[in-house]
């Protein structure tokens, strides 16, 4: 099959960063379905992986942790999907990712594709919809209707995460949302996901948010945190509680003790590296992700369209990744 990968870690500029080649199909797992990858999105962590990490001796490794596409093949302990079916998923962090023509994928990971989107469009959502749904019910502990009165605190609103942390959060709760964003066209994007509120993370936030006159019993810190953090401890409730998927070389976490804050780092391939036992939550959560996109309660958040998946579209994808001013998801079709 043919897949795009990297030979060479480091920036995304250099001549091995990315590569076209061939290699065999995958062959399924017990618990595998085989997919005809037919759309994909870029990530944070595509960048983090190919920086730090050196690909194997043999061939390049294939990244890509959004897909959409259709079911070609089926393990032998499948039971939830069909041969046919369209799915779309996340995949997990330690095995070949979607950038391929095919791509084995674990059942209790995936979701069956909202009809009402197309493949790219759809693979904008799985991983930041994981990422978000667990920052809400897992994270934060709430129910879905829970939060009237109390308000969350989205750093980084306009981005993959924040953008469907909005939308979650607006549709399945009763808190209100305040996004932070510092551009004309983020502070746009972010009130058309459905913020309530939207403050400057180019400005002290506790200052911001006093203007605002809210204190959030809730801060999801998606971006810059160890920038934003004293902050962050000074503006929340307390008794609130911190959820951060960044990675800041350090925090004052000792700070928090005073309001006994609550703090937790969300890393949604925790279940499938560590193959616990309620993985198939993310396959579950995936099909109320695509209920609400059906019903119109969700919107995808893809918001650039780099065309069919080569070389030089995933690069230039990946470039407006790194360059910090992506809005929402970019995203690719499969490959032609």
């Amino acid at each position: 099959m043919k897949a795009i990968g990297y030979a060479q870690r480091g920036p995304v500029s250099a001549d091995e960063a990315v590569v076209e080649f061939e290699t065999d199909d995958p062959q399924p797992e017990p618990h595998d379905l085989l997919v005809e990858v037919r759309g994909v999105s870029v990530n944070p962590v595509d960048v983090k992986v190919r920086a730090n990490r050196p690909p194997p001796d043999d061939e390049p490794r294939i990244l890509g942790f959004d897909a959409a596409g259709v079911v070609r093949g089926v393990g032998s302990d499948v039971t939830g999907f069909d041969v046919g079916d369209e799915v779309f998923y996340a995949g997990e962090f330690t095995r070949a990712g979607s950038n391929a023509e095919l791509q084995s994928v674990d059942e209790r990971l995936v979701g069956r594709k909202p009809k009402s989107l197309g493949f790219a469009d759809a693979a904008a959502l799985p991983l930041t919809s994981i990422t978000a749904w667990e920052i809400l019910f897992d994270s934060f502990g709430l129910r879905e209707g829970d939060g009237s009165g109390e308000a969350l605190l989205v750093i980084g609103g306009a981005g993959g995460v924040g953008s469907i942390l909005i939308q979650l959060a607006k549709q399945l709760t009763g808190l209100a949302v305040i996004a932070t964003a510092s551009r004309p066209e983020t502070e746009a994007w972010v009130k058309k996901m459905g913020a309530d509120h939207v403050v400057n993370h180019r400005n002290p936030l506790n200052e911001e948010m006093a203007a605002l006159g809210i204190a959030p019993r809730y801060v999801a810190t998606l971006t810059e945190t160890e920038q934003h953090f004293p902050a962050i401890v000074e503006l929340i409730k307390p008794r609130g509680h911190i959820a951060m998927i960044d990675d800041p070389q350090s925090i004052d976490i000792a700070s928090i003790k005073l309001k006994a804050l609550s703090f937790s780092w969300e890393f949604m391939f925790a279940r499938s590296m560590f193959q616990t036992d309620d993985m198939d939550a993310q396959s579950n959560l995936l099909n109320r992700v695509s209920q609400l996109a059906d019903e119109g309660k969700l919107m995808s958040t893809a918001n650039k369209h780099c065309g069919p998946l080569n070389a030089a579209n995933l690069r230039e994808a990946l470039t407006h990744q790194e360059s910090g001013a992506a809005v929402g998801k970019t995203v690719l079709d499969g490959i032609g």
